[in-house]
C-alpha cells in the first residue's frame, strides 16, 4: 500500500511539473484529474474542473464528433499531436495540439481516458511573424524577385502616379494592383475591369457611362467605371486590347482627369487613381502602329514587372498551403496536407498558365482526394502523364532535383553563401552539400563576385 501511494505521488508530481496540461476523464466523461499547465492554458481552477464532464471546461472545436480522446476510448488507438483550438475562460481561443490515452486499471478494463494538449500560441505566433515575412497583403512569395515588388509597392501607394503592372497570364496582376489601393490613403473603392472581356461599344459605356436616351433602351442614367471609382482605384486589365479611338478617349482621361459620358455634352471629372495592366509588348504593339505611344508614356510613369511562376517555384509550396488552407476553410474540409511526391511534380512542372494554373490543379486535386492527403492520383493528366516504369522515375528524378536545387539555393543566400553554415542548416556532411553543389550545377559567388558553379 505505500507502495502505490509513493507512486501515486510519484506521478502526481511529474504530472505537476511538466508544462502540457493534461486531464483525465472516468467512463461518463468527469474529470477526474486536472494538472496545473491544465489551468493555466484553460485559465480554469482545478476545483471548478473536478467533477465537471470534459466539454464544460475543455471548450474546444473537436468536442463531440471530432474528439479525439472519444474516438481513442472506441477504437483504443491513441491520437498522436492533433491540431485544434479551445476557447479559454477569458473567451480567447488558444491554439492547441492534443494527444490521448486509454486509462485502464490493474484488470485490464477500461476507466477512462487521458489527454496532454500543448498551448501552441506562442509557436503560432511565430509562425505567424514568419508568415509574415513573405505576405503582402494577399501576396505571397519566398522569391527575391517577388521580394523587390514588395519593396517598392508601399511607395508606389503613396503615390498618387499611374502604374503598369506587367505580367503573363495568371501572375497575379489584379493582386498587385489591389496591394497597391489597399495599401494608399485612398478611401474609395477598388474597381477592376478586364479591357478584352467586352467589345469596343460595350467597354466605353462600361468606362464612361451613359445619359438616358444616349441609344436604343438606355432608359436611365449608367455612372460607368471611372464615376464608380472616385476616391478610390480604377485598375484596367489587358490595356493593350483597347481600340485606337479608345485609346484616345483614355488619353485625354489621363491628361484632363475629365470624360463624356456618352450622349452628354458635359464632362464630367474623376480623381480615380490609375492602374493598368498588360501581358502583351506595347512597345511591339507601338512598331505595328497598334498602340499609342504618347498613351503608353502616360500610363507607363512607374512600372512593376512580375516573374512568372516557372521563375519563382520556391514559391509553389508556400501558394499550395495557401490555397489549401482557403479551400479547407470555404468548404468545411480537412485535407491534412500534400505528399511529396505529388509536391515534387508540381515543383517539375512548367507552369504555363502561372499561378491560376497551380490553383486550379490544386482545387481539382482537394475534390478528388476527400479528406485525405493530396497524392500523386488526385493531380491532373498533364503532370501525371509519365507514371510508369522508367519514364515515372525519369520524371521524379527531374522534380526532386528541381526541389534539391530550390533548397539549396535558398539555404545559401539565408547564410551569406557560407557552405559551412548552409550543411549544418540543411543536415548535412559539408563533403555532400559539395557533392550536390556540382552536380545539380548551382553557382556560386566567387571572390570577384562573379558566379561560378563550384
Amino acid at each position: 500500500m505505500g507502495k502505490s501511494s509513493s507512486s501515486e505521488s510519484t506521478t502526481e508530481t511529474i504530472l505537476e511539473s511538466i508544462s502540457d496540461g493534461v486531464f483525465t476523464v472516468d467512463n461518463q466523461w468527469r474529470i477526474t484529474s486536472f494538472n496545473r499547465a491544465a489551468e493555466g492554458i484553460t485559465g480554469v481552477p482545478r476545483e471548478e474542473a473536478i467533477g465537471k464532464r470534459c466539454s464544460e471546461v475543455f471548450r474546444s472545436n473537436m468536442c463531440d464528433n471530432e474528439c479525439p480522446l472519444r474516438q481513442t476510448l472506441e477504437n483504443g488507438k491513441p491520437q498522436i499531436g492533433k491540431a485544434g483550438y479551445i476557447i479559454n475562460s477569458k473567451g480567447k481561443p488558444v491554439s492547441i495540439s492534443v494527444s490521448t490515452a486509454v486509462l485502464k486499471d490493474r484488470n485490464g478494463r477500461v476507466i477512462g481516458g487521458a489527454e496532454t494538449f500543448r498551448d501552441l500560441t506562442e509557436v503560432e505566433a511565430l509562425r505567424q511573424e514568419l508568415a509574415g515575412r513573405h505576405r503582402l497583403g494577399e501576396l505571397t512569395s519566398r522569391s527575391p524577385q517577388m521580394h523587390r515588388v514588395f519593396d517598392v509597392l508601399p511607395a508606389i501607394a503613396a503615390s498618387p502616379s499611374t502604374v503598369m503592372i506587367l505580367g503573363e497570364t495568371g501572375t497575379g496582376k489584379e493582386l498587385v494592383a489591389r496591394a497597391i489601393h489597399s495599401m494608399s490613403l485612398r478611401k474609395g473603392p477598388f474597381v477592376a475591369l478586364n479591357c478584352a472581356a467586352l467589345p469596343d461599344t460595350l467597354l466605353e459605356s462600361e468606362l464612361f457611362g451613359y445619359k438616358a436616351g444616349a441609344f436604343t433602351g438606355a432608359f436611365k442614367d449608367k455612372p460607368g467605371r471611372f464615376a464608380m471609382a472616385r476616391g478610390g482605384t480604377i485598375f484596367l486589365d489587358e490595356i493593350g486590347e483597347i481600340s485606337s479611338a479608345l485609346q484616345v478617349r483614355l488619353l485625354r482621361v489621363l491628361q484632363e482627369r475629365t470624360y463624356e459620358p456618352l450622349g452628354s455634352t458635359r464632362p464630367e471629372t474623376t480623381d480615380a487613381r490609375v492602374v493598368v495592366a498588360t501581358n502583351r509588348d506595347l512597345m511591339a504593339l507601338i512598331g505595328k502602329k497598334m498602340f499609342r505611344e504618347d498613351l503608353y508614356y502616360r500610363i507607363n510613369v512607374m512600372q512593376v514587372e512580375l516573374p512568372p511562376l516557372r521563375q519563382r517555384k520556391e514559391d509553389i509550396p508556400l501558394l499550395v498551403e495557401q490555397f489549401m488552407t482557403r479551400f479547407n476553410k470555404a468548404q468545411g474540409k480537412q485535407v491534412q496536407g500534400i505528399s511529396p511526391e505529388a509536391l515534387a511534380l508540381l515543383m517539375a512542372h512548367t507552369w504555363p498558365g502561372n499561378i491560376r494554373e497551380l490553383e486550379n490543379v490544386v482545387e481539382r486535386a482537394f475534390i478528388l482526394c476527400g479528406e485525405e492527403m493530396i497524392d500523386i492520383a488526385h493531380l491532373p493528366a498533364e503532370l501525371t502523364m509519365y507514371t510508369s516504369d522508367n519514364s515515372h522515375n525519369g520524371n521524379m528524378s527531374v522534380a526532386h532535383e528541381t526541389l534539391d536545387i530550390q533548397a539549396i539555393k535558398a539555404a545559401l543566400k539565408r547564410n551569406g553563401f557560407n557552405r559551412l553554415a548552409t550543411a549544418k542548416e540543411l543536415g548535412i556532411h559539408k563533403t555532400t552539400l559539395f557533392r550536390k553543389i556540382k552536380k545539380l550545377g548551382i553557382e556560386l559567388p566567387g571572390k570577384d563576385g562573379r558566379h561560378r558553379s563550384n
